[in-house]
């Protein structure tokens, strides 16, 4: 079962995620070369990535990065809280629509520009959406609209024609978008006490394998090749399975993607089903994380969802979050780098017309991770919520304005400016063409109108609280 990438690849990238969890660089590139002799000498996938498993530690790496939930709630910073949660109904309706809203226009915004991830002609990719948007009119930056098909910038058209503004009819799929579907179903059918496994076989069931990415990929080909469960639903024995699957070796072999956004990506639904109380948002997050992913890998799931519950009960964008600080360890790197994050945006004031200039020091400061890293991402879904202000149009511009993941991005802090807005205030010009209509490509949410998706994540939210 071919991977996402040739076992050349995988190797290539497995050097830099050891050296960013604090390897000995020697050792790493010691088991680099074996792994690479071994490959030359056709030996077994395990026999290659062996050479991985027993590499020290450097002793003076800073952090202390856990994946088990118990040991990253004991390395949290104490403030972890419920909020309450003082809506009604009709009230709490408004904001989960206005979630789901905001998570569909933001992935619709960043779709055409997702590919300008890295670095062109010494452009960085906010630098590309720019000069695309500037060859049509000085007007066209800020994003103050969809992004238009074509510009004199280049001779090709972007791609995702759906998403184009000349064309925008509703939200079409995207794993964005596919993994919030999930999540729903997740939880409708198994409730509270899902488990990893629940999660696992709902992707075995409902996501093709063609739909996923990097380290889902990996994580559903080192699922299927181990393990026989995914092939009936887990039931009663869920919780055997949990114990009995072993996570780290399906997020380590072959499997250097651990600490990228995709699971970062796969939580708003945790966030929908919880409004209020950002821990539990956060441990559900964990649930499925973990499945794919490690470190901050995990705590970049955990931190979003935990963002987005809270921001059903505050309008505070720093409350928001501190919230989902509140839910990693103080010993990450991603703890450490969003610290530094806020003290950049308070640097500049929180004042969104100087958000190229907090782009450029975000760049500065975490532009040596992969475009598709959590931490980087993460960095600027931090700063688009604090820019914000609360607002809705400027918290999917910024997130999308400042490149790398873009859809993705633009999804996560749809949700949290959406829940933070509702609906009702949502401004029409974004949410409009969607025509409350979501293609997602999941069985029983294709095509879906996207407020009967918001009716029944407050349908799982009551039965959950």
């Amino acid at each position: 079962m071919a991977g996402w990438d040739s076992v050349e690849g995988l190797i290539t990238k497995q050097q830099i995620q050891l050296l960013e969890e604090g390897y000995v660089p020697a050792a790493v590139e010691e088991a680099v070369e074996e792994a690479r002799r071994r490959l030359a000498a056709r030996a077994s996938e395990d026999e290659i990535w062996a050479p991985f498993y027993t590499l020290p530690m450097r002793p003076d790496f800073p952090f202390v990065e856990p994946s088990g939930l118990a040991a990253i709630k004991a390395l949290r910073n104490g403030r972890s809280r419920v909020f309450a949660l003082n809506l009604n109904d009709d009230e709490l309706y408004d904001r989960t629509y206005g979630a789901w809203l905001g998570r569909c226009v933001g992935c619709a915004l960043g779709k055409p520009v997702e590919a300008w991830m890295g670095p062109r002609d010494g452009r960085q990719s906010w630098q590309q959406q720019k000069d695309y948007l500037t060859g049509i009119s000085p007007d066209e930056w800020p994003i103050h609209d969809y992004f238009p098909g074509r510009s004199p910038k280049t001779d090709k058209p972007l791609p995702c024609s759906a998403s184009h503004r000349e064309n925008i009819a509703f939200m079409e799929t995207d794993d964005d978008i596919r993994y919030a579907v999930l999540g729903q179903h997740i939880l409708r059918t198994y409730g509270h006490d899902f488990r990893s496994t629940h999660v696992a076989h709902a992707w075995m069931d409902r996501l093709p394998y063609w739909h996923v990415c990097t380290a889902e990929t990996q994580a559903y080909r080192n699922i299927v090749a181990r393990y026989d469960w995914f092939r009936n639903p887990p039931g009663d024995r869920a919780a055997e399975f949990d114990e009995k699957t072993n996570w780290h070796w399906i997020t380590h072999h072959f499997h250097p993607y651990r600490e990228w956004i995709g699971a970062q990506i796969r939580v708003d639904s945790y966030g929908y089903a919880t409004p209020g109380n950002p821990e539990r948002a956060a441990e559900y997050a964990w649930r499925d994380a973990r499945i794919s992913h490690t470190k901050n890998g995990i705590y970049g799931a955990m931190f979003c969802a935990a963002m987005i519950a809270a921001a059903f009960a505050t309008n505070d964008p720093m409350q928001v979050v501190e919230a989902g600080l509140a839910e990693i360890p103080v010993t990450s790197r991603l703890y450490s780098e969003m610290r530094q994050v806020i003290d950049i945006c308070a640097r500049h004031g929180n004042d969104f017309e100087k958000f190229e200039r907090v782009i450029e020091d975000i760049y500065a400061l975490l532009g040596h991770y992969s475009p598709v890293h959590t931490n980087n991402n993460a960095g600027l879904c931090v700063a688009a919520v604090l820019l914000s202000g609360g607002d809705f149009h400027r918290g999917i511009t910024f997130a999308v304005m400042g490149g790398w993941d873009t859809d993705c991005n633009g999804a996560t802090v749809g949700s949290i400016v959406g829940a933070m807005t509702g609906a009702r205030r949502a401004p029409g010009n974004w949410t409009k063409p969607l025509n409350d209509t979501l293609m997602s490509l999941i069985a029983d949410y294709h095509p879906i109108a996207i407020s009967e998706c918001a009716r029944r994540s407050v349908e799982i939210a009551r039965k959950l609280a």
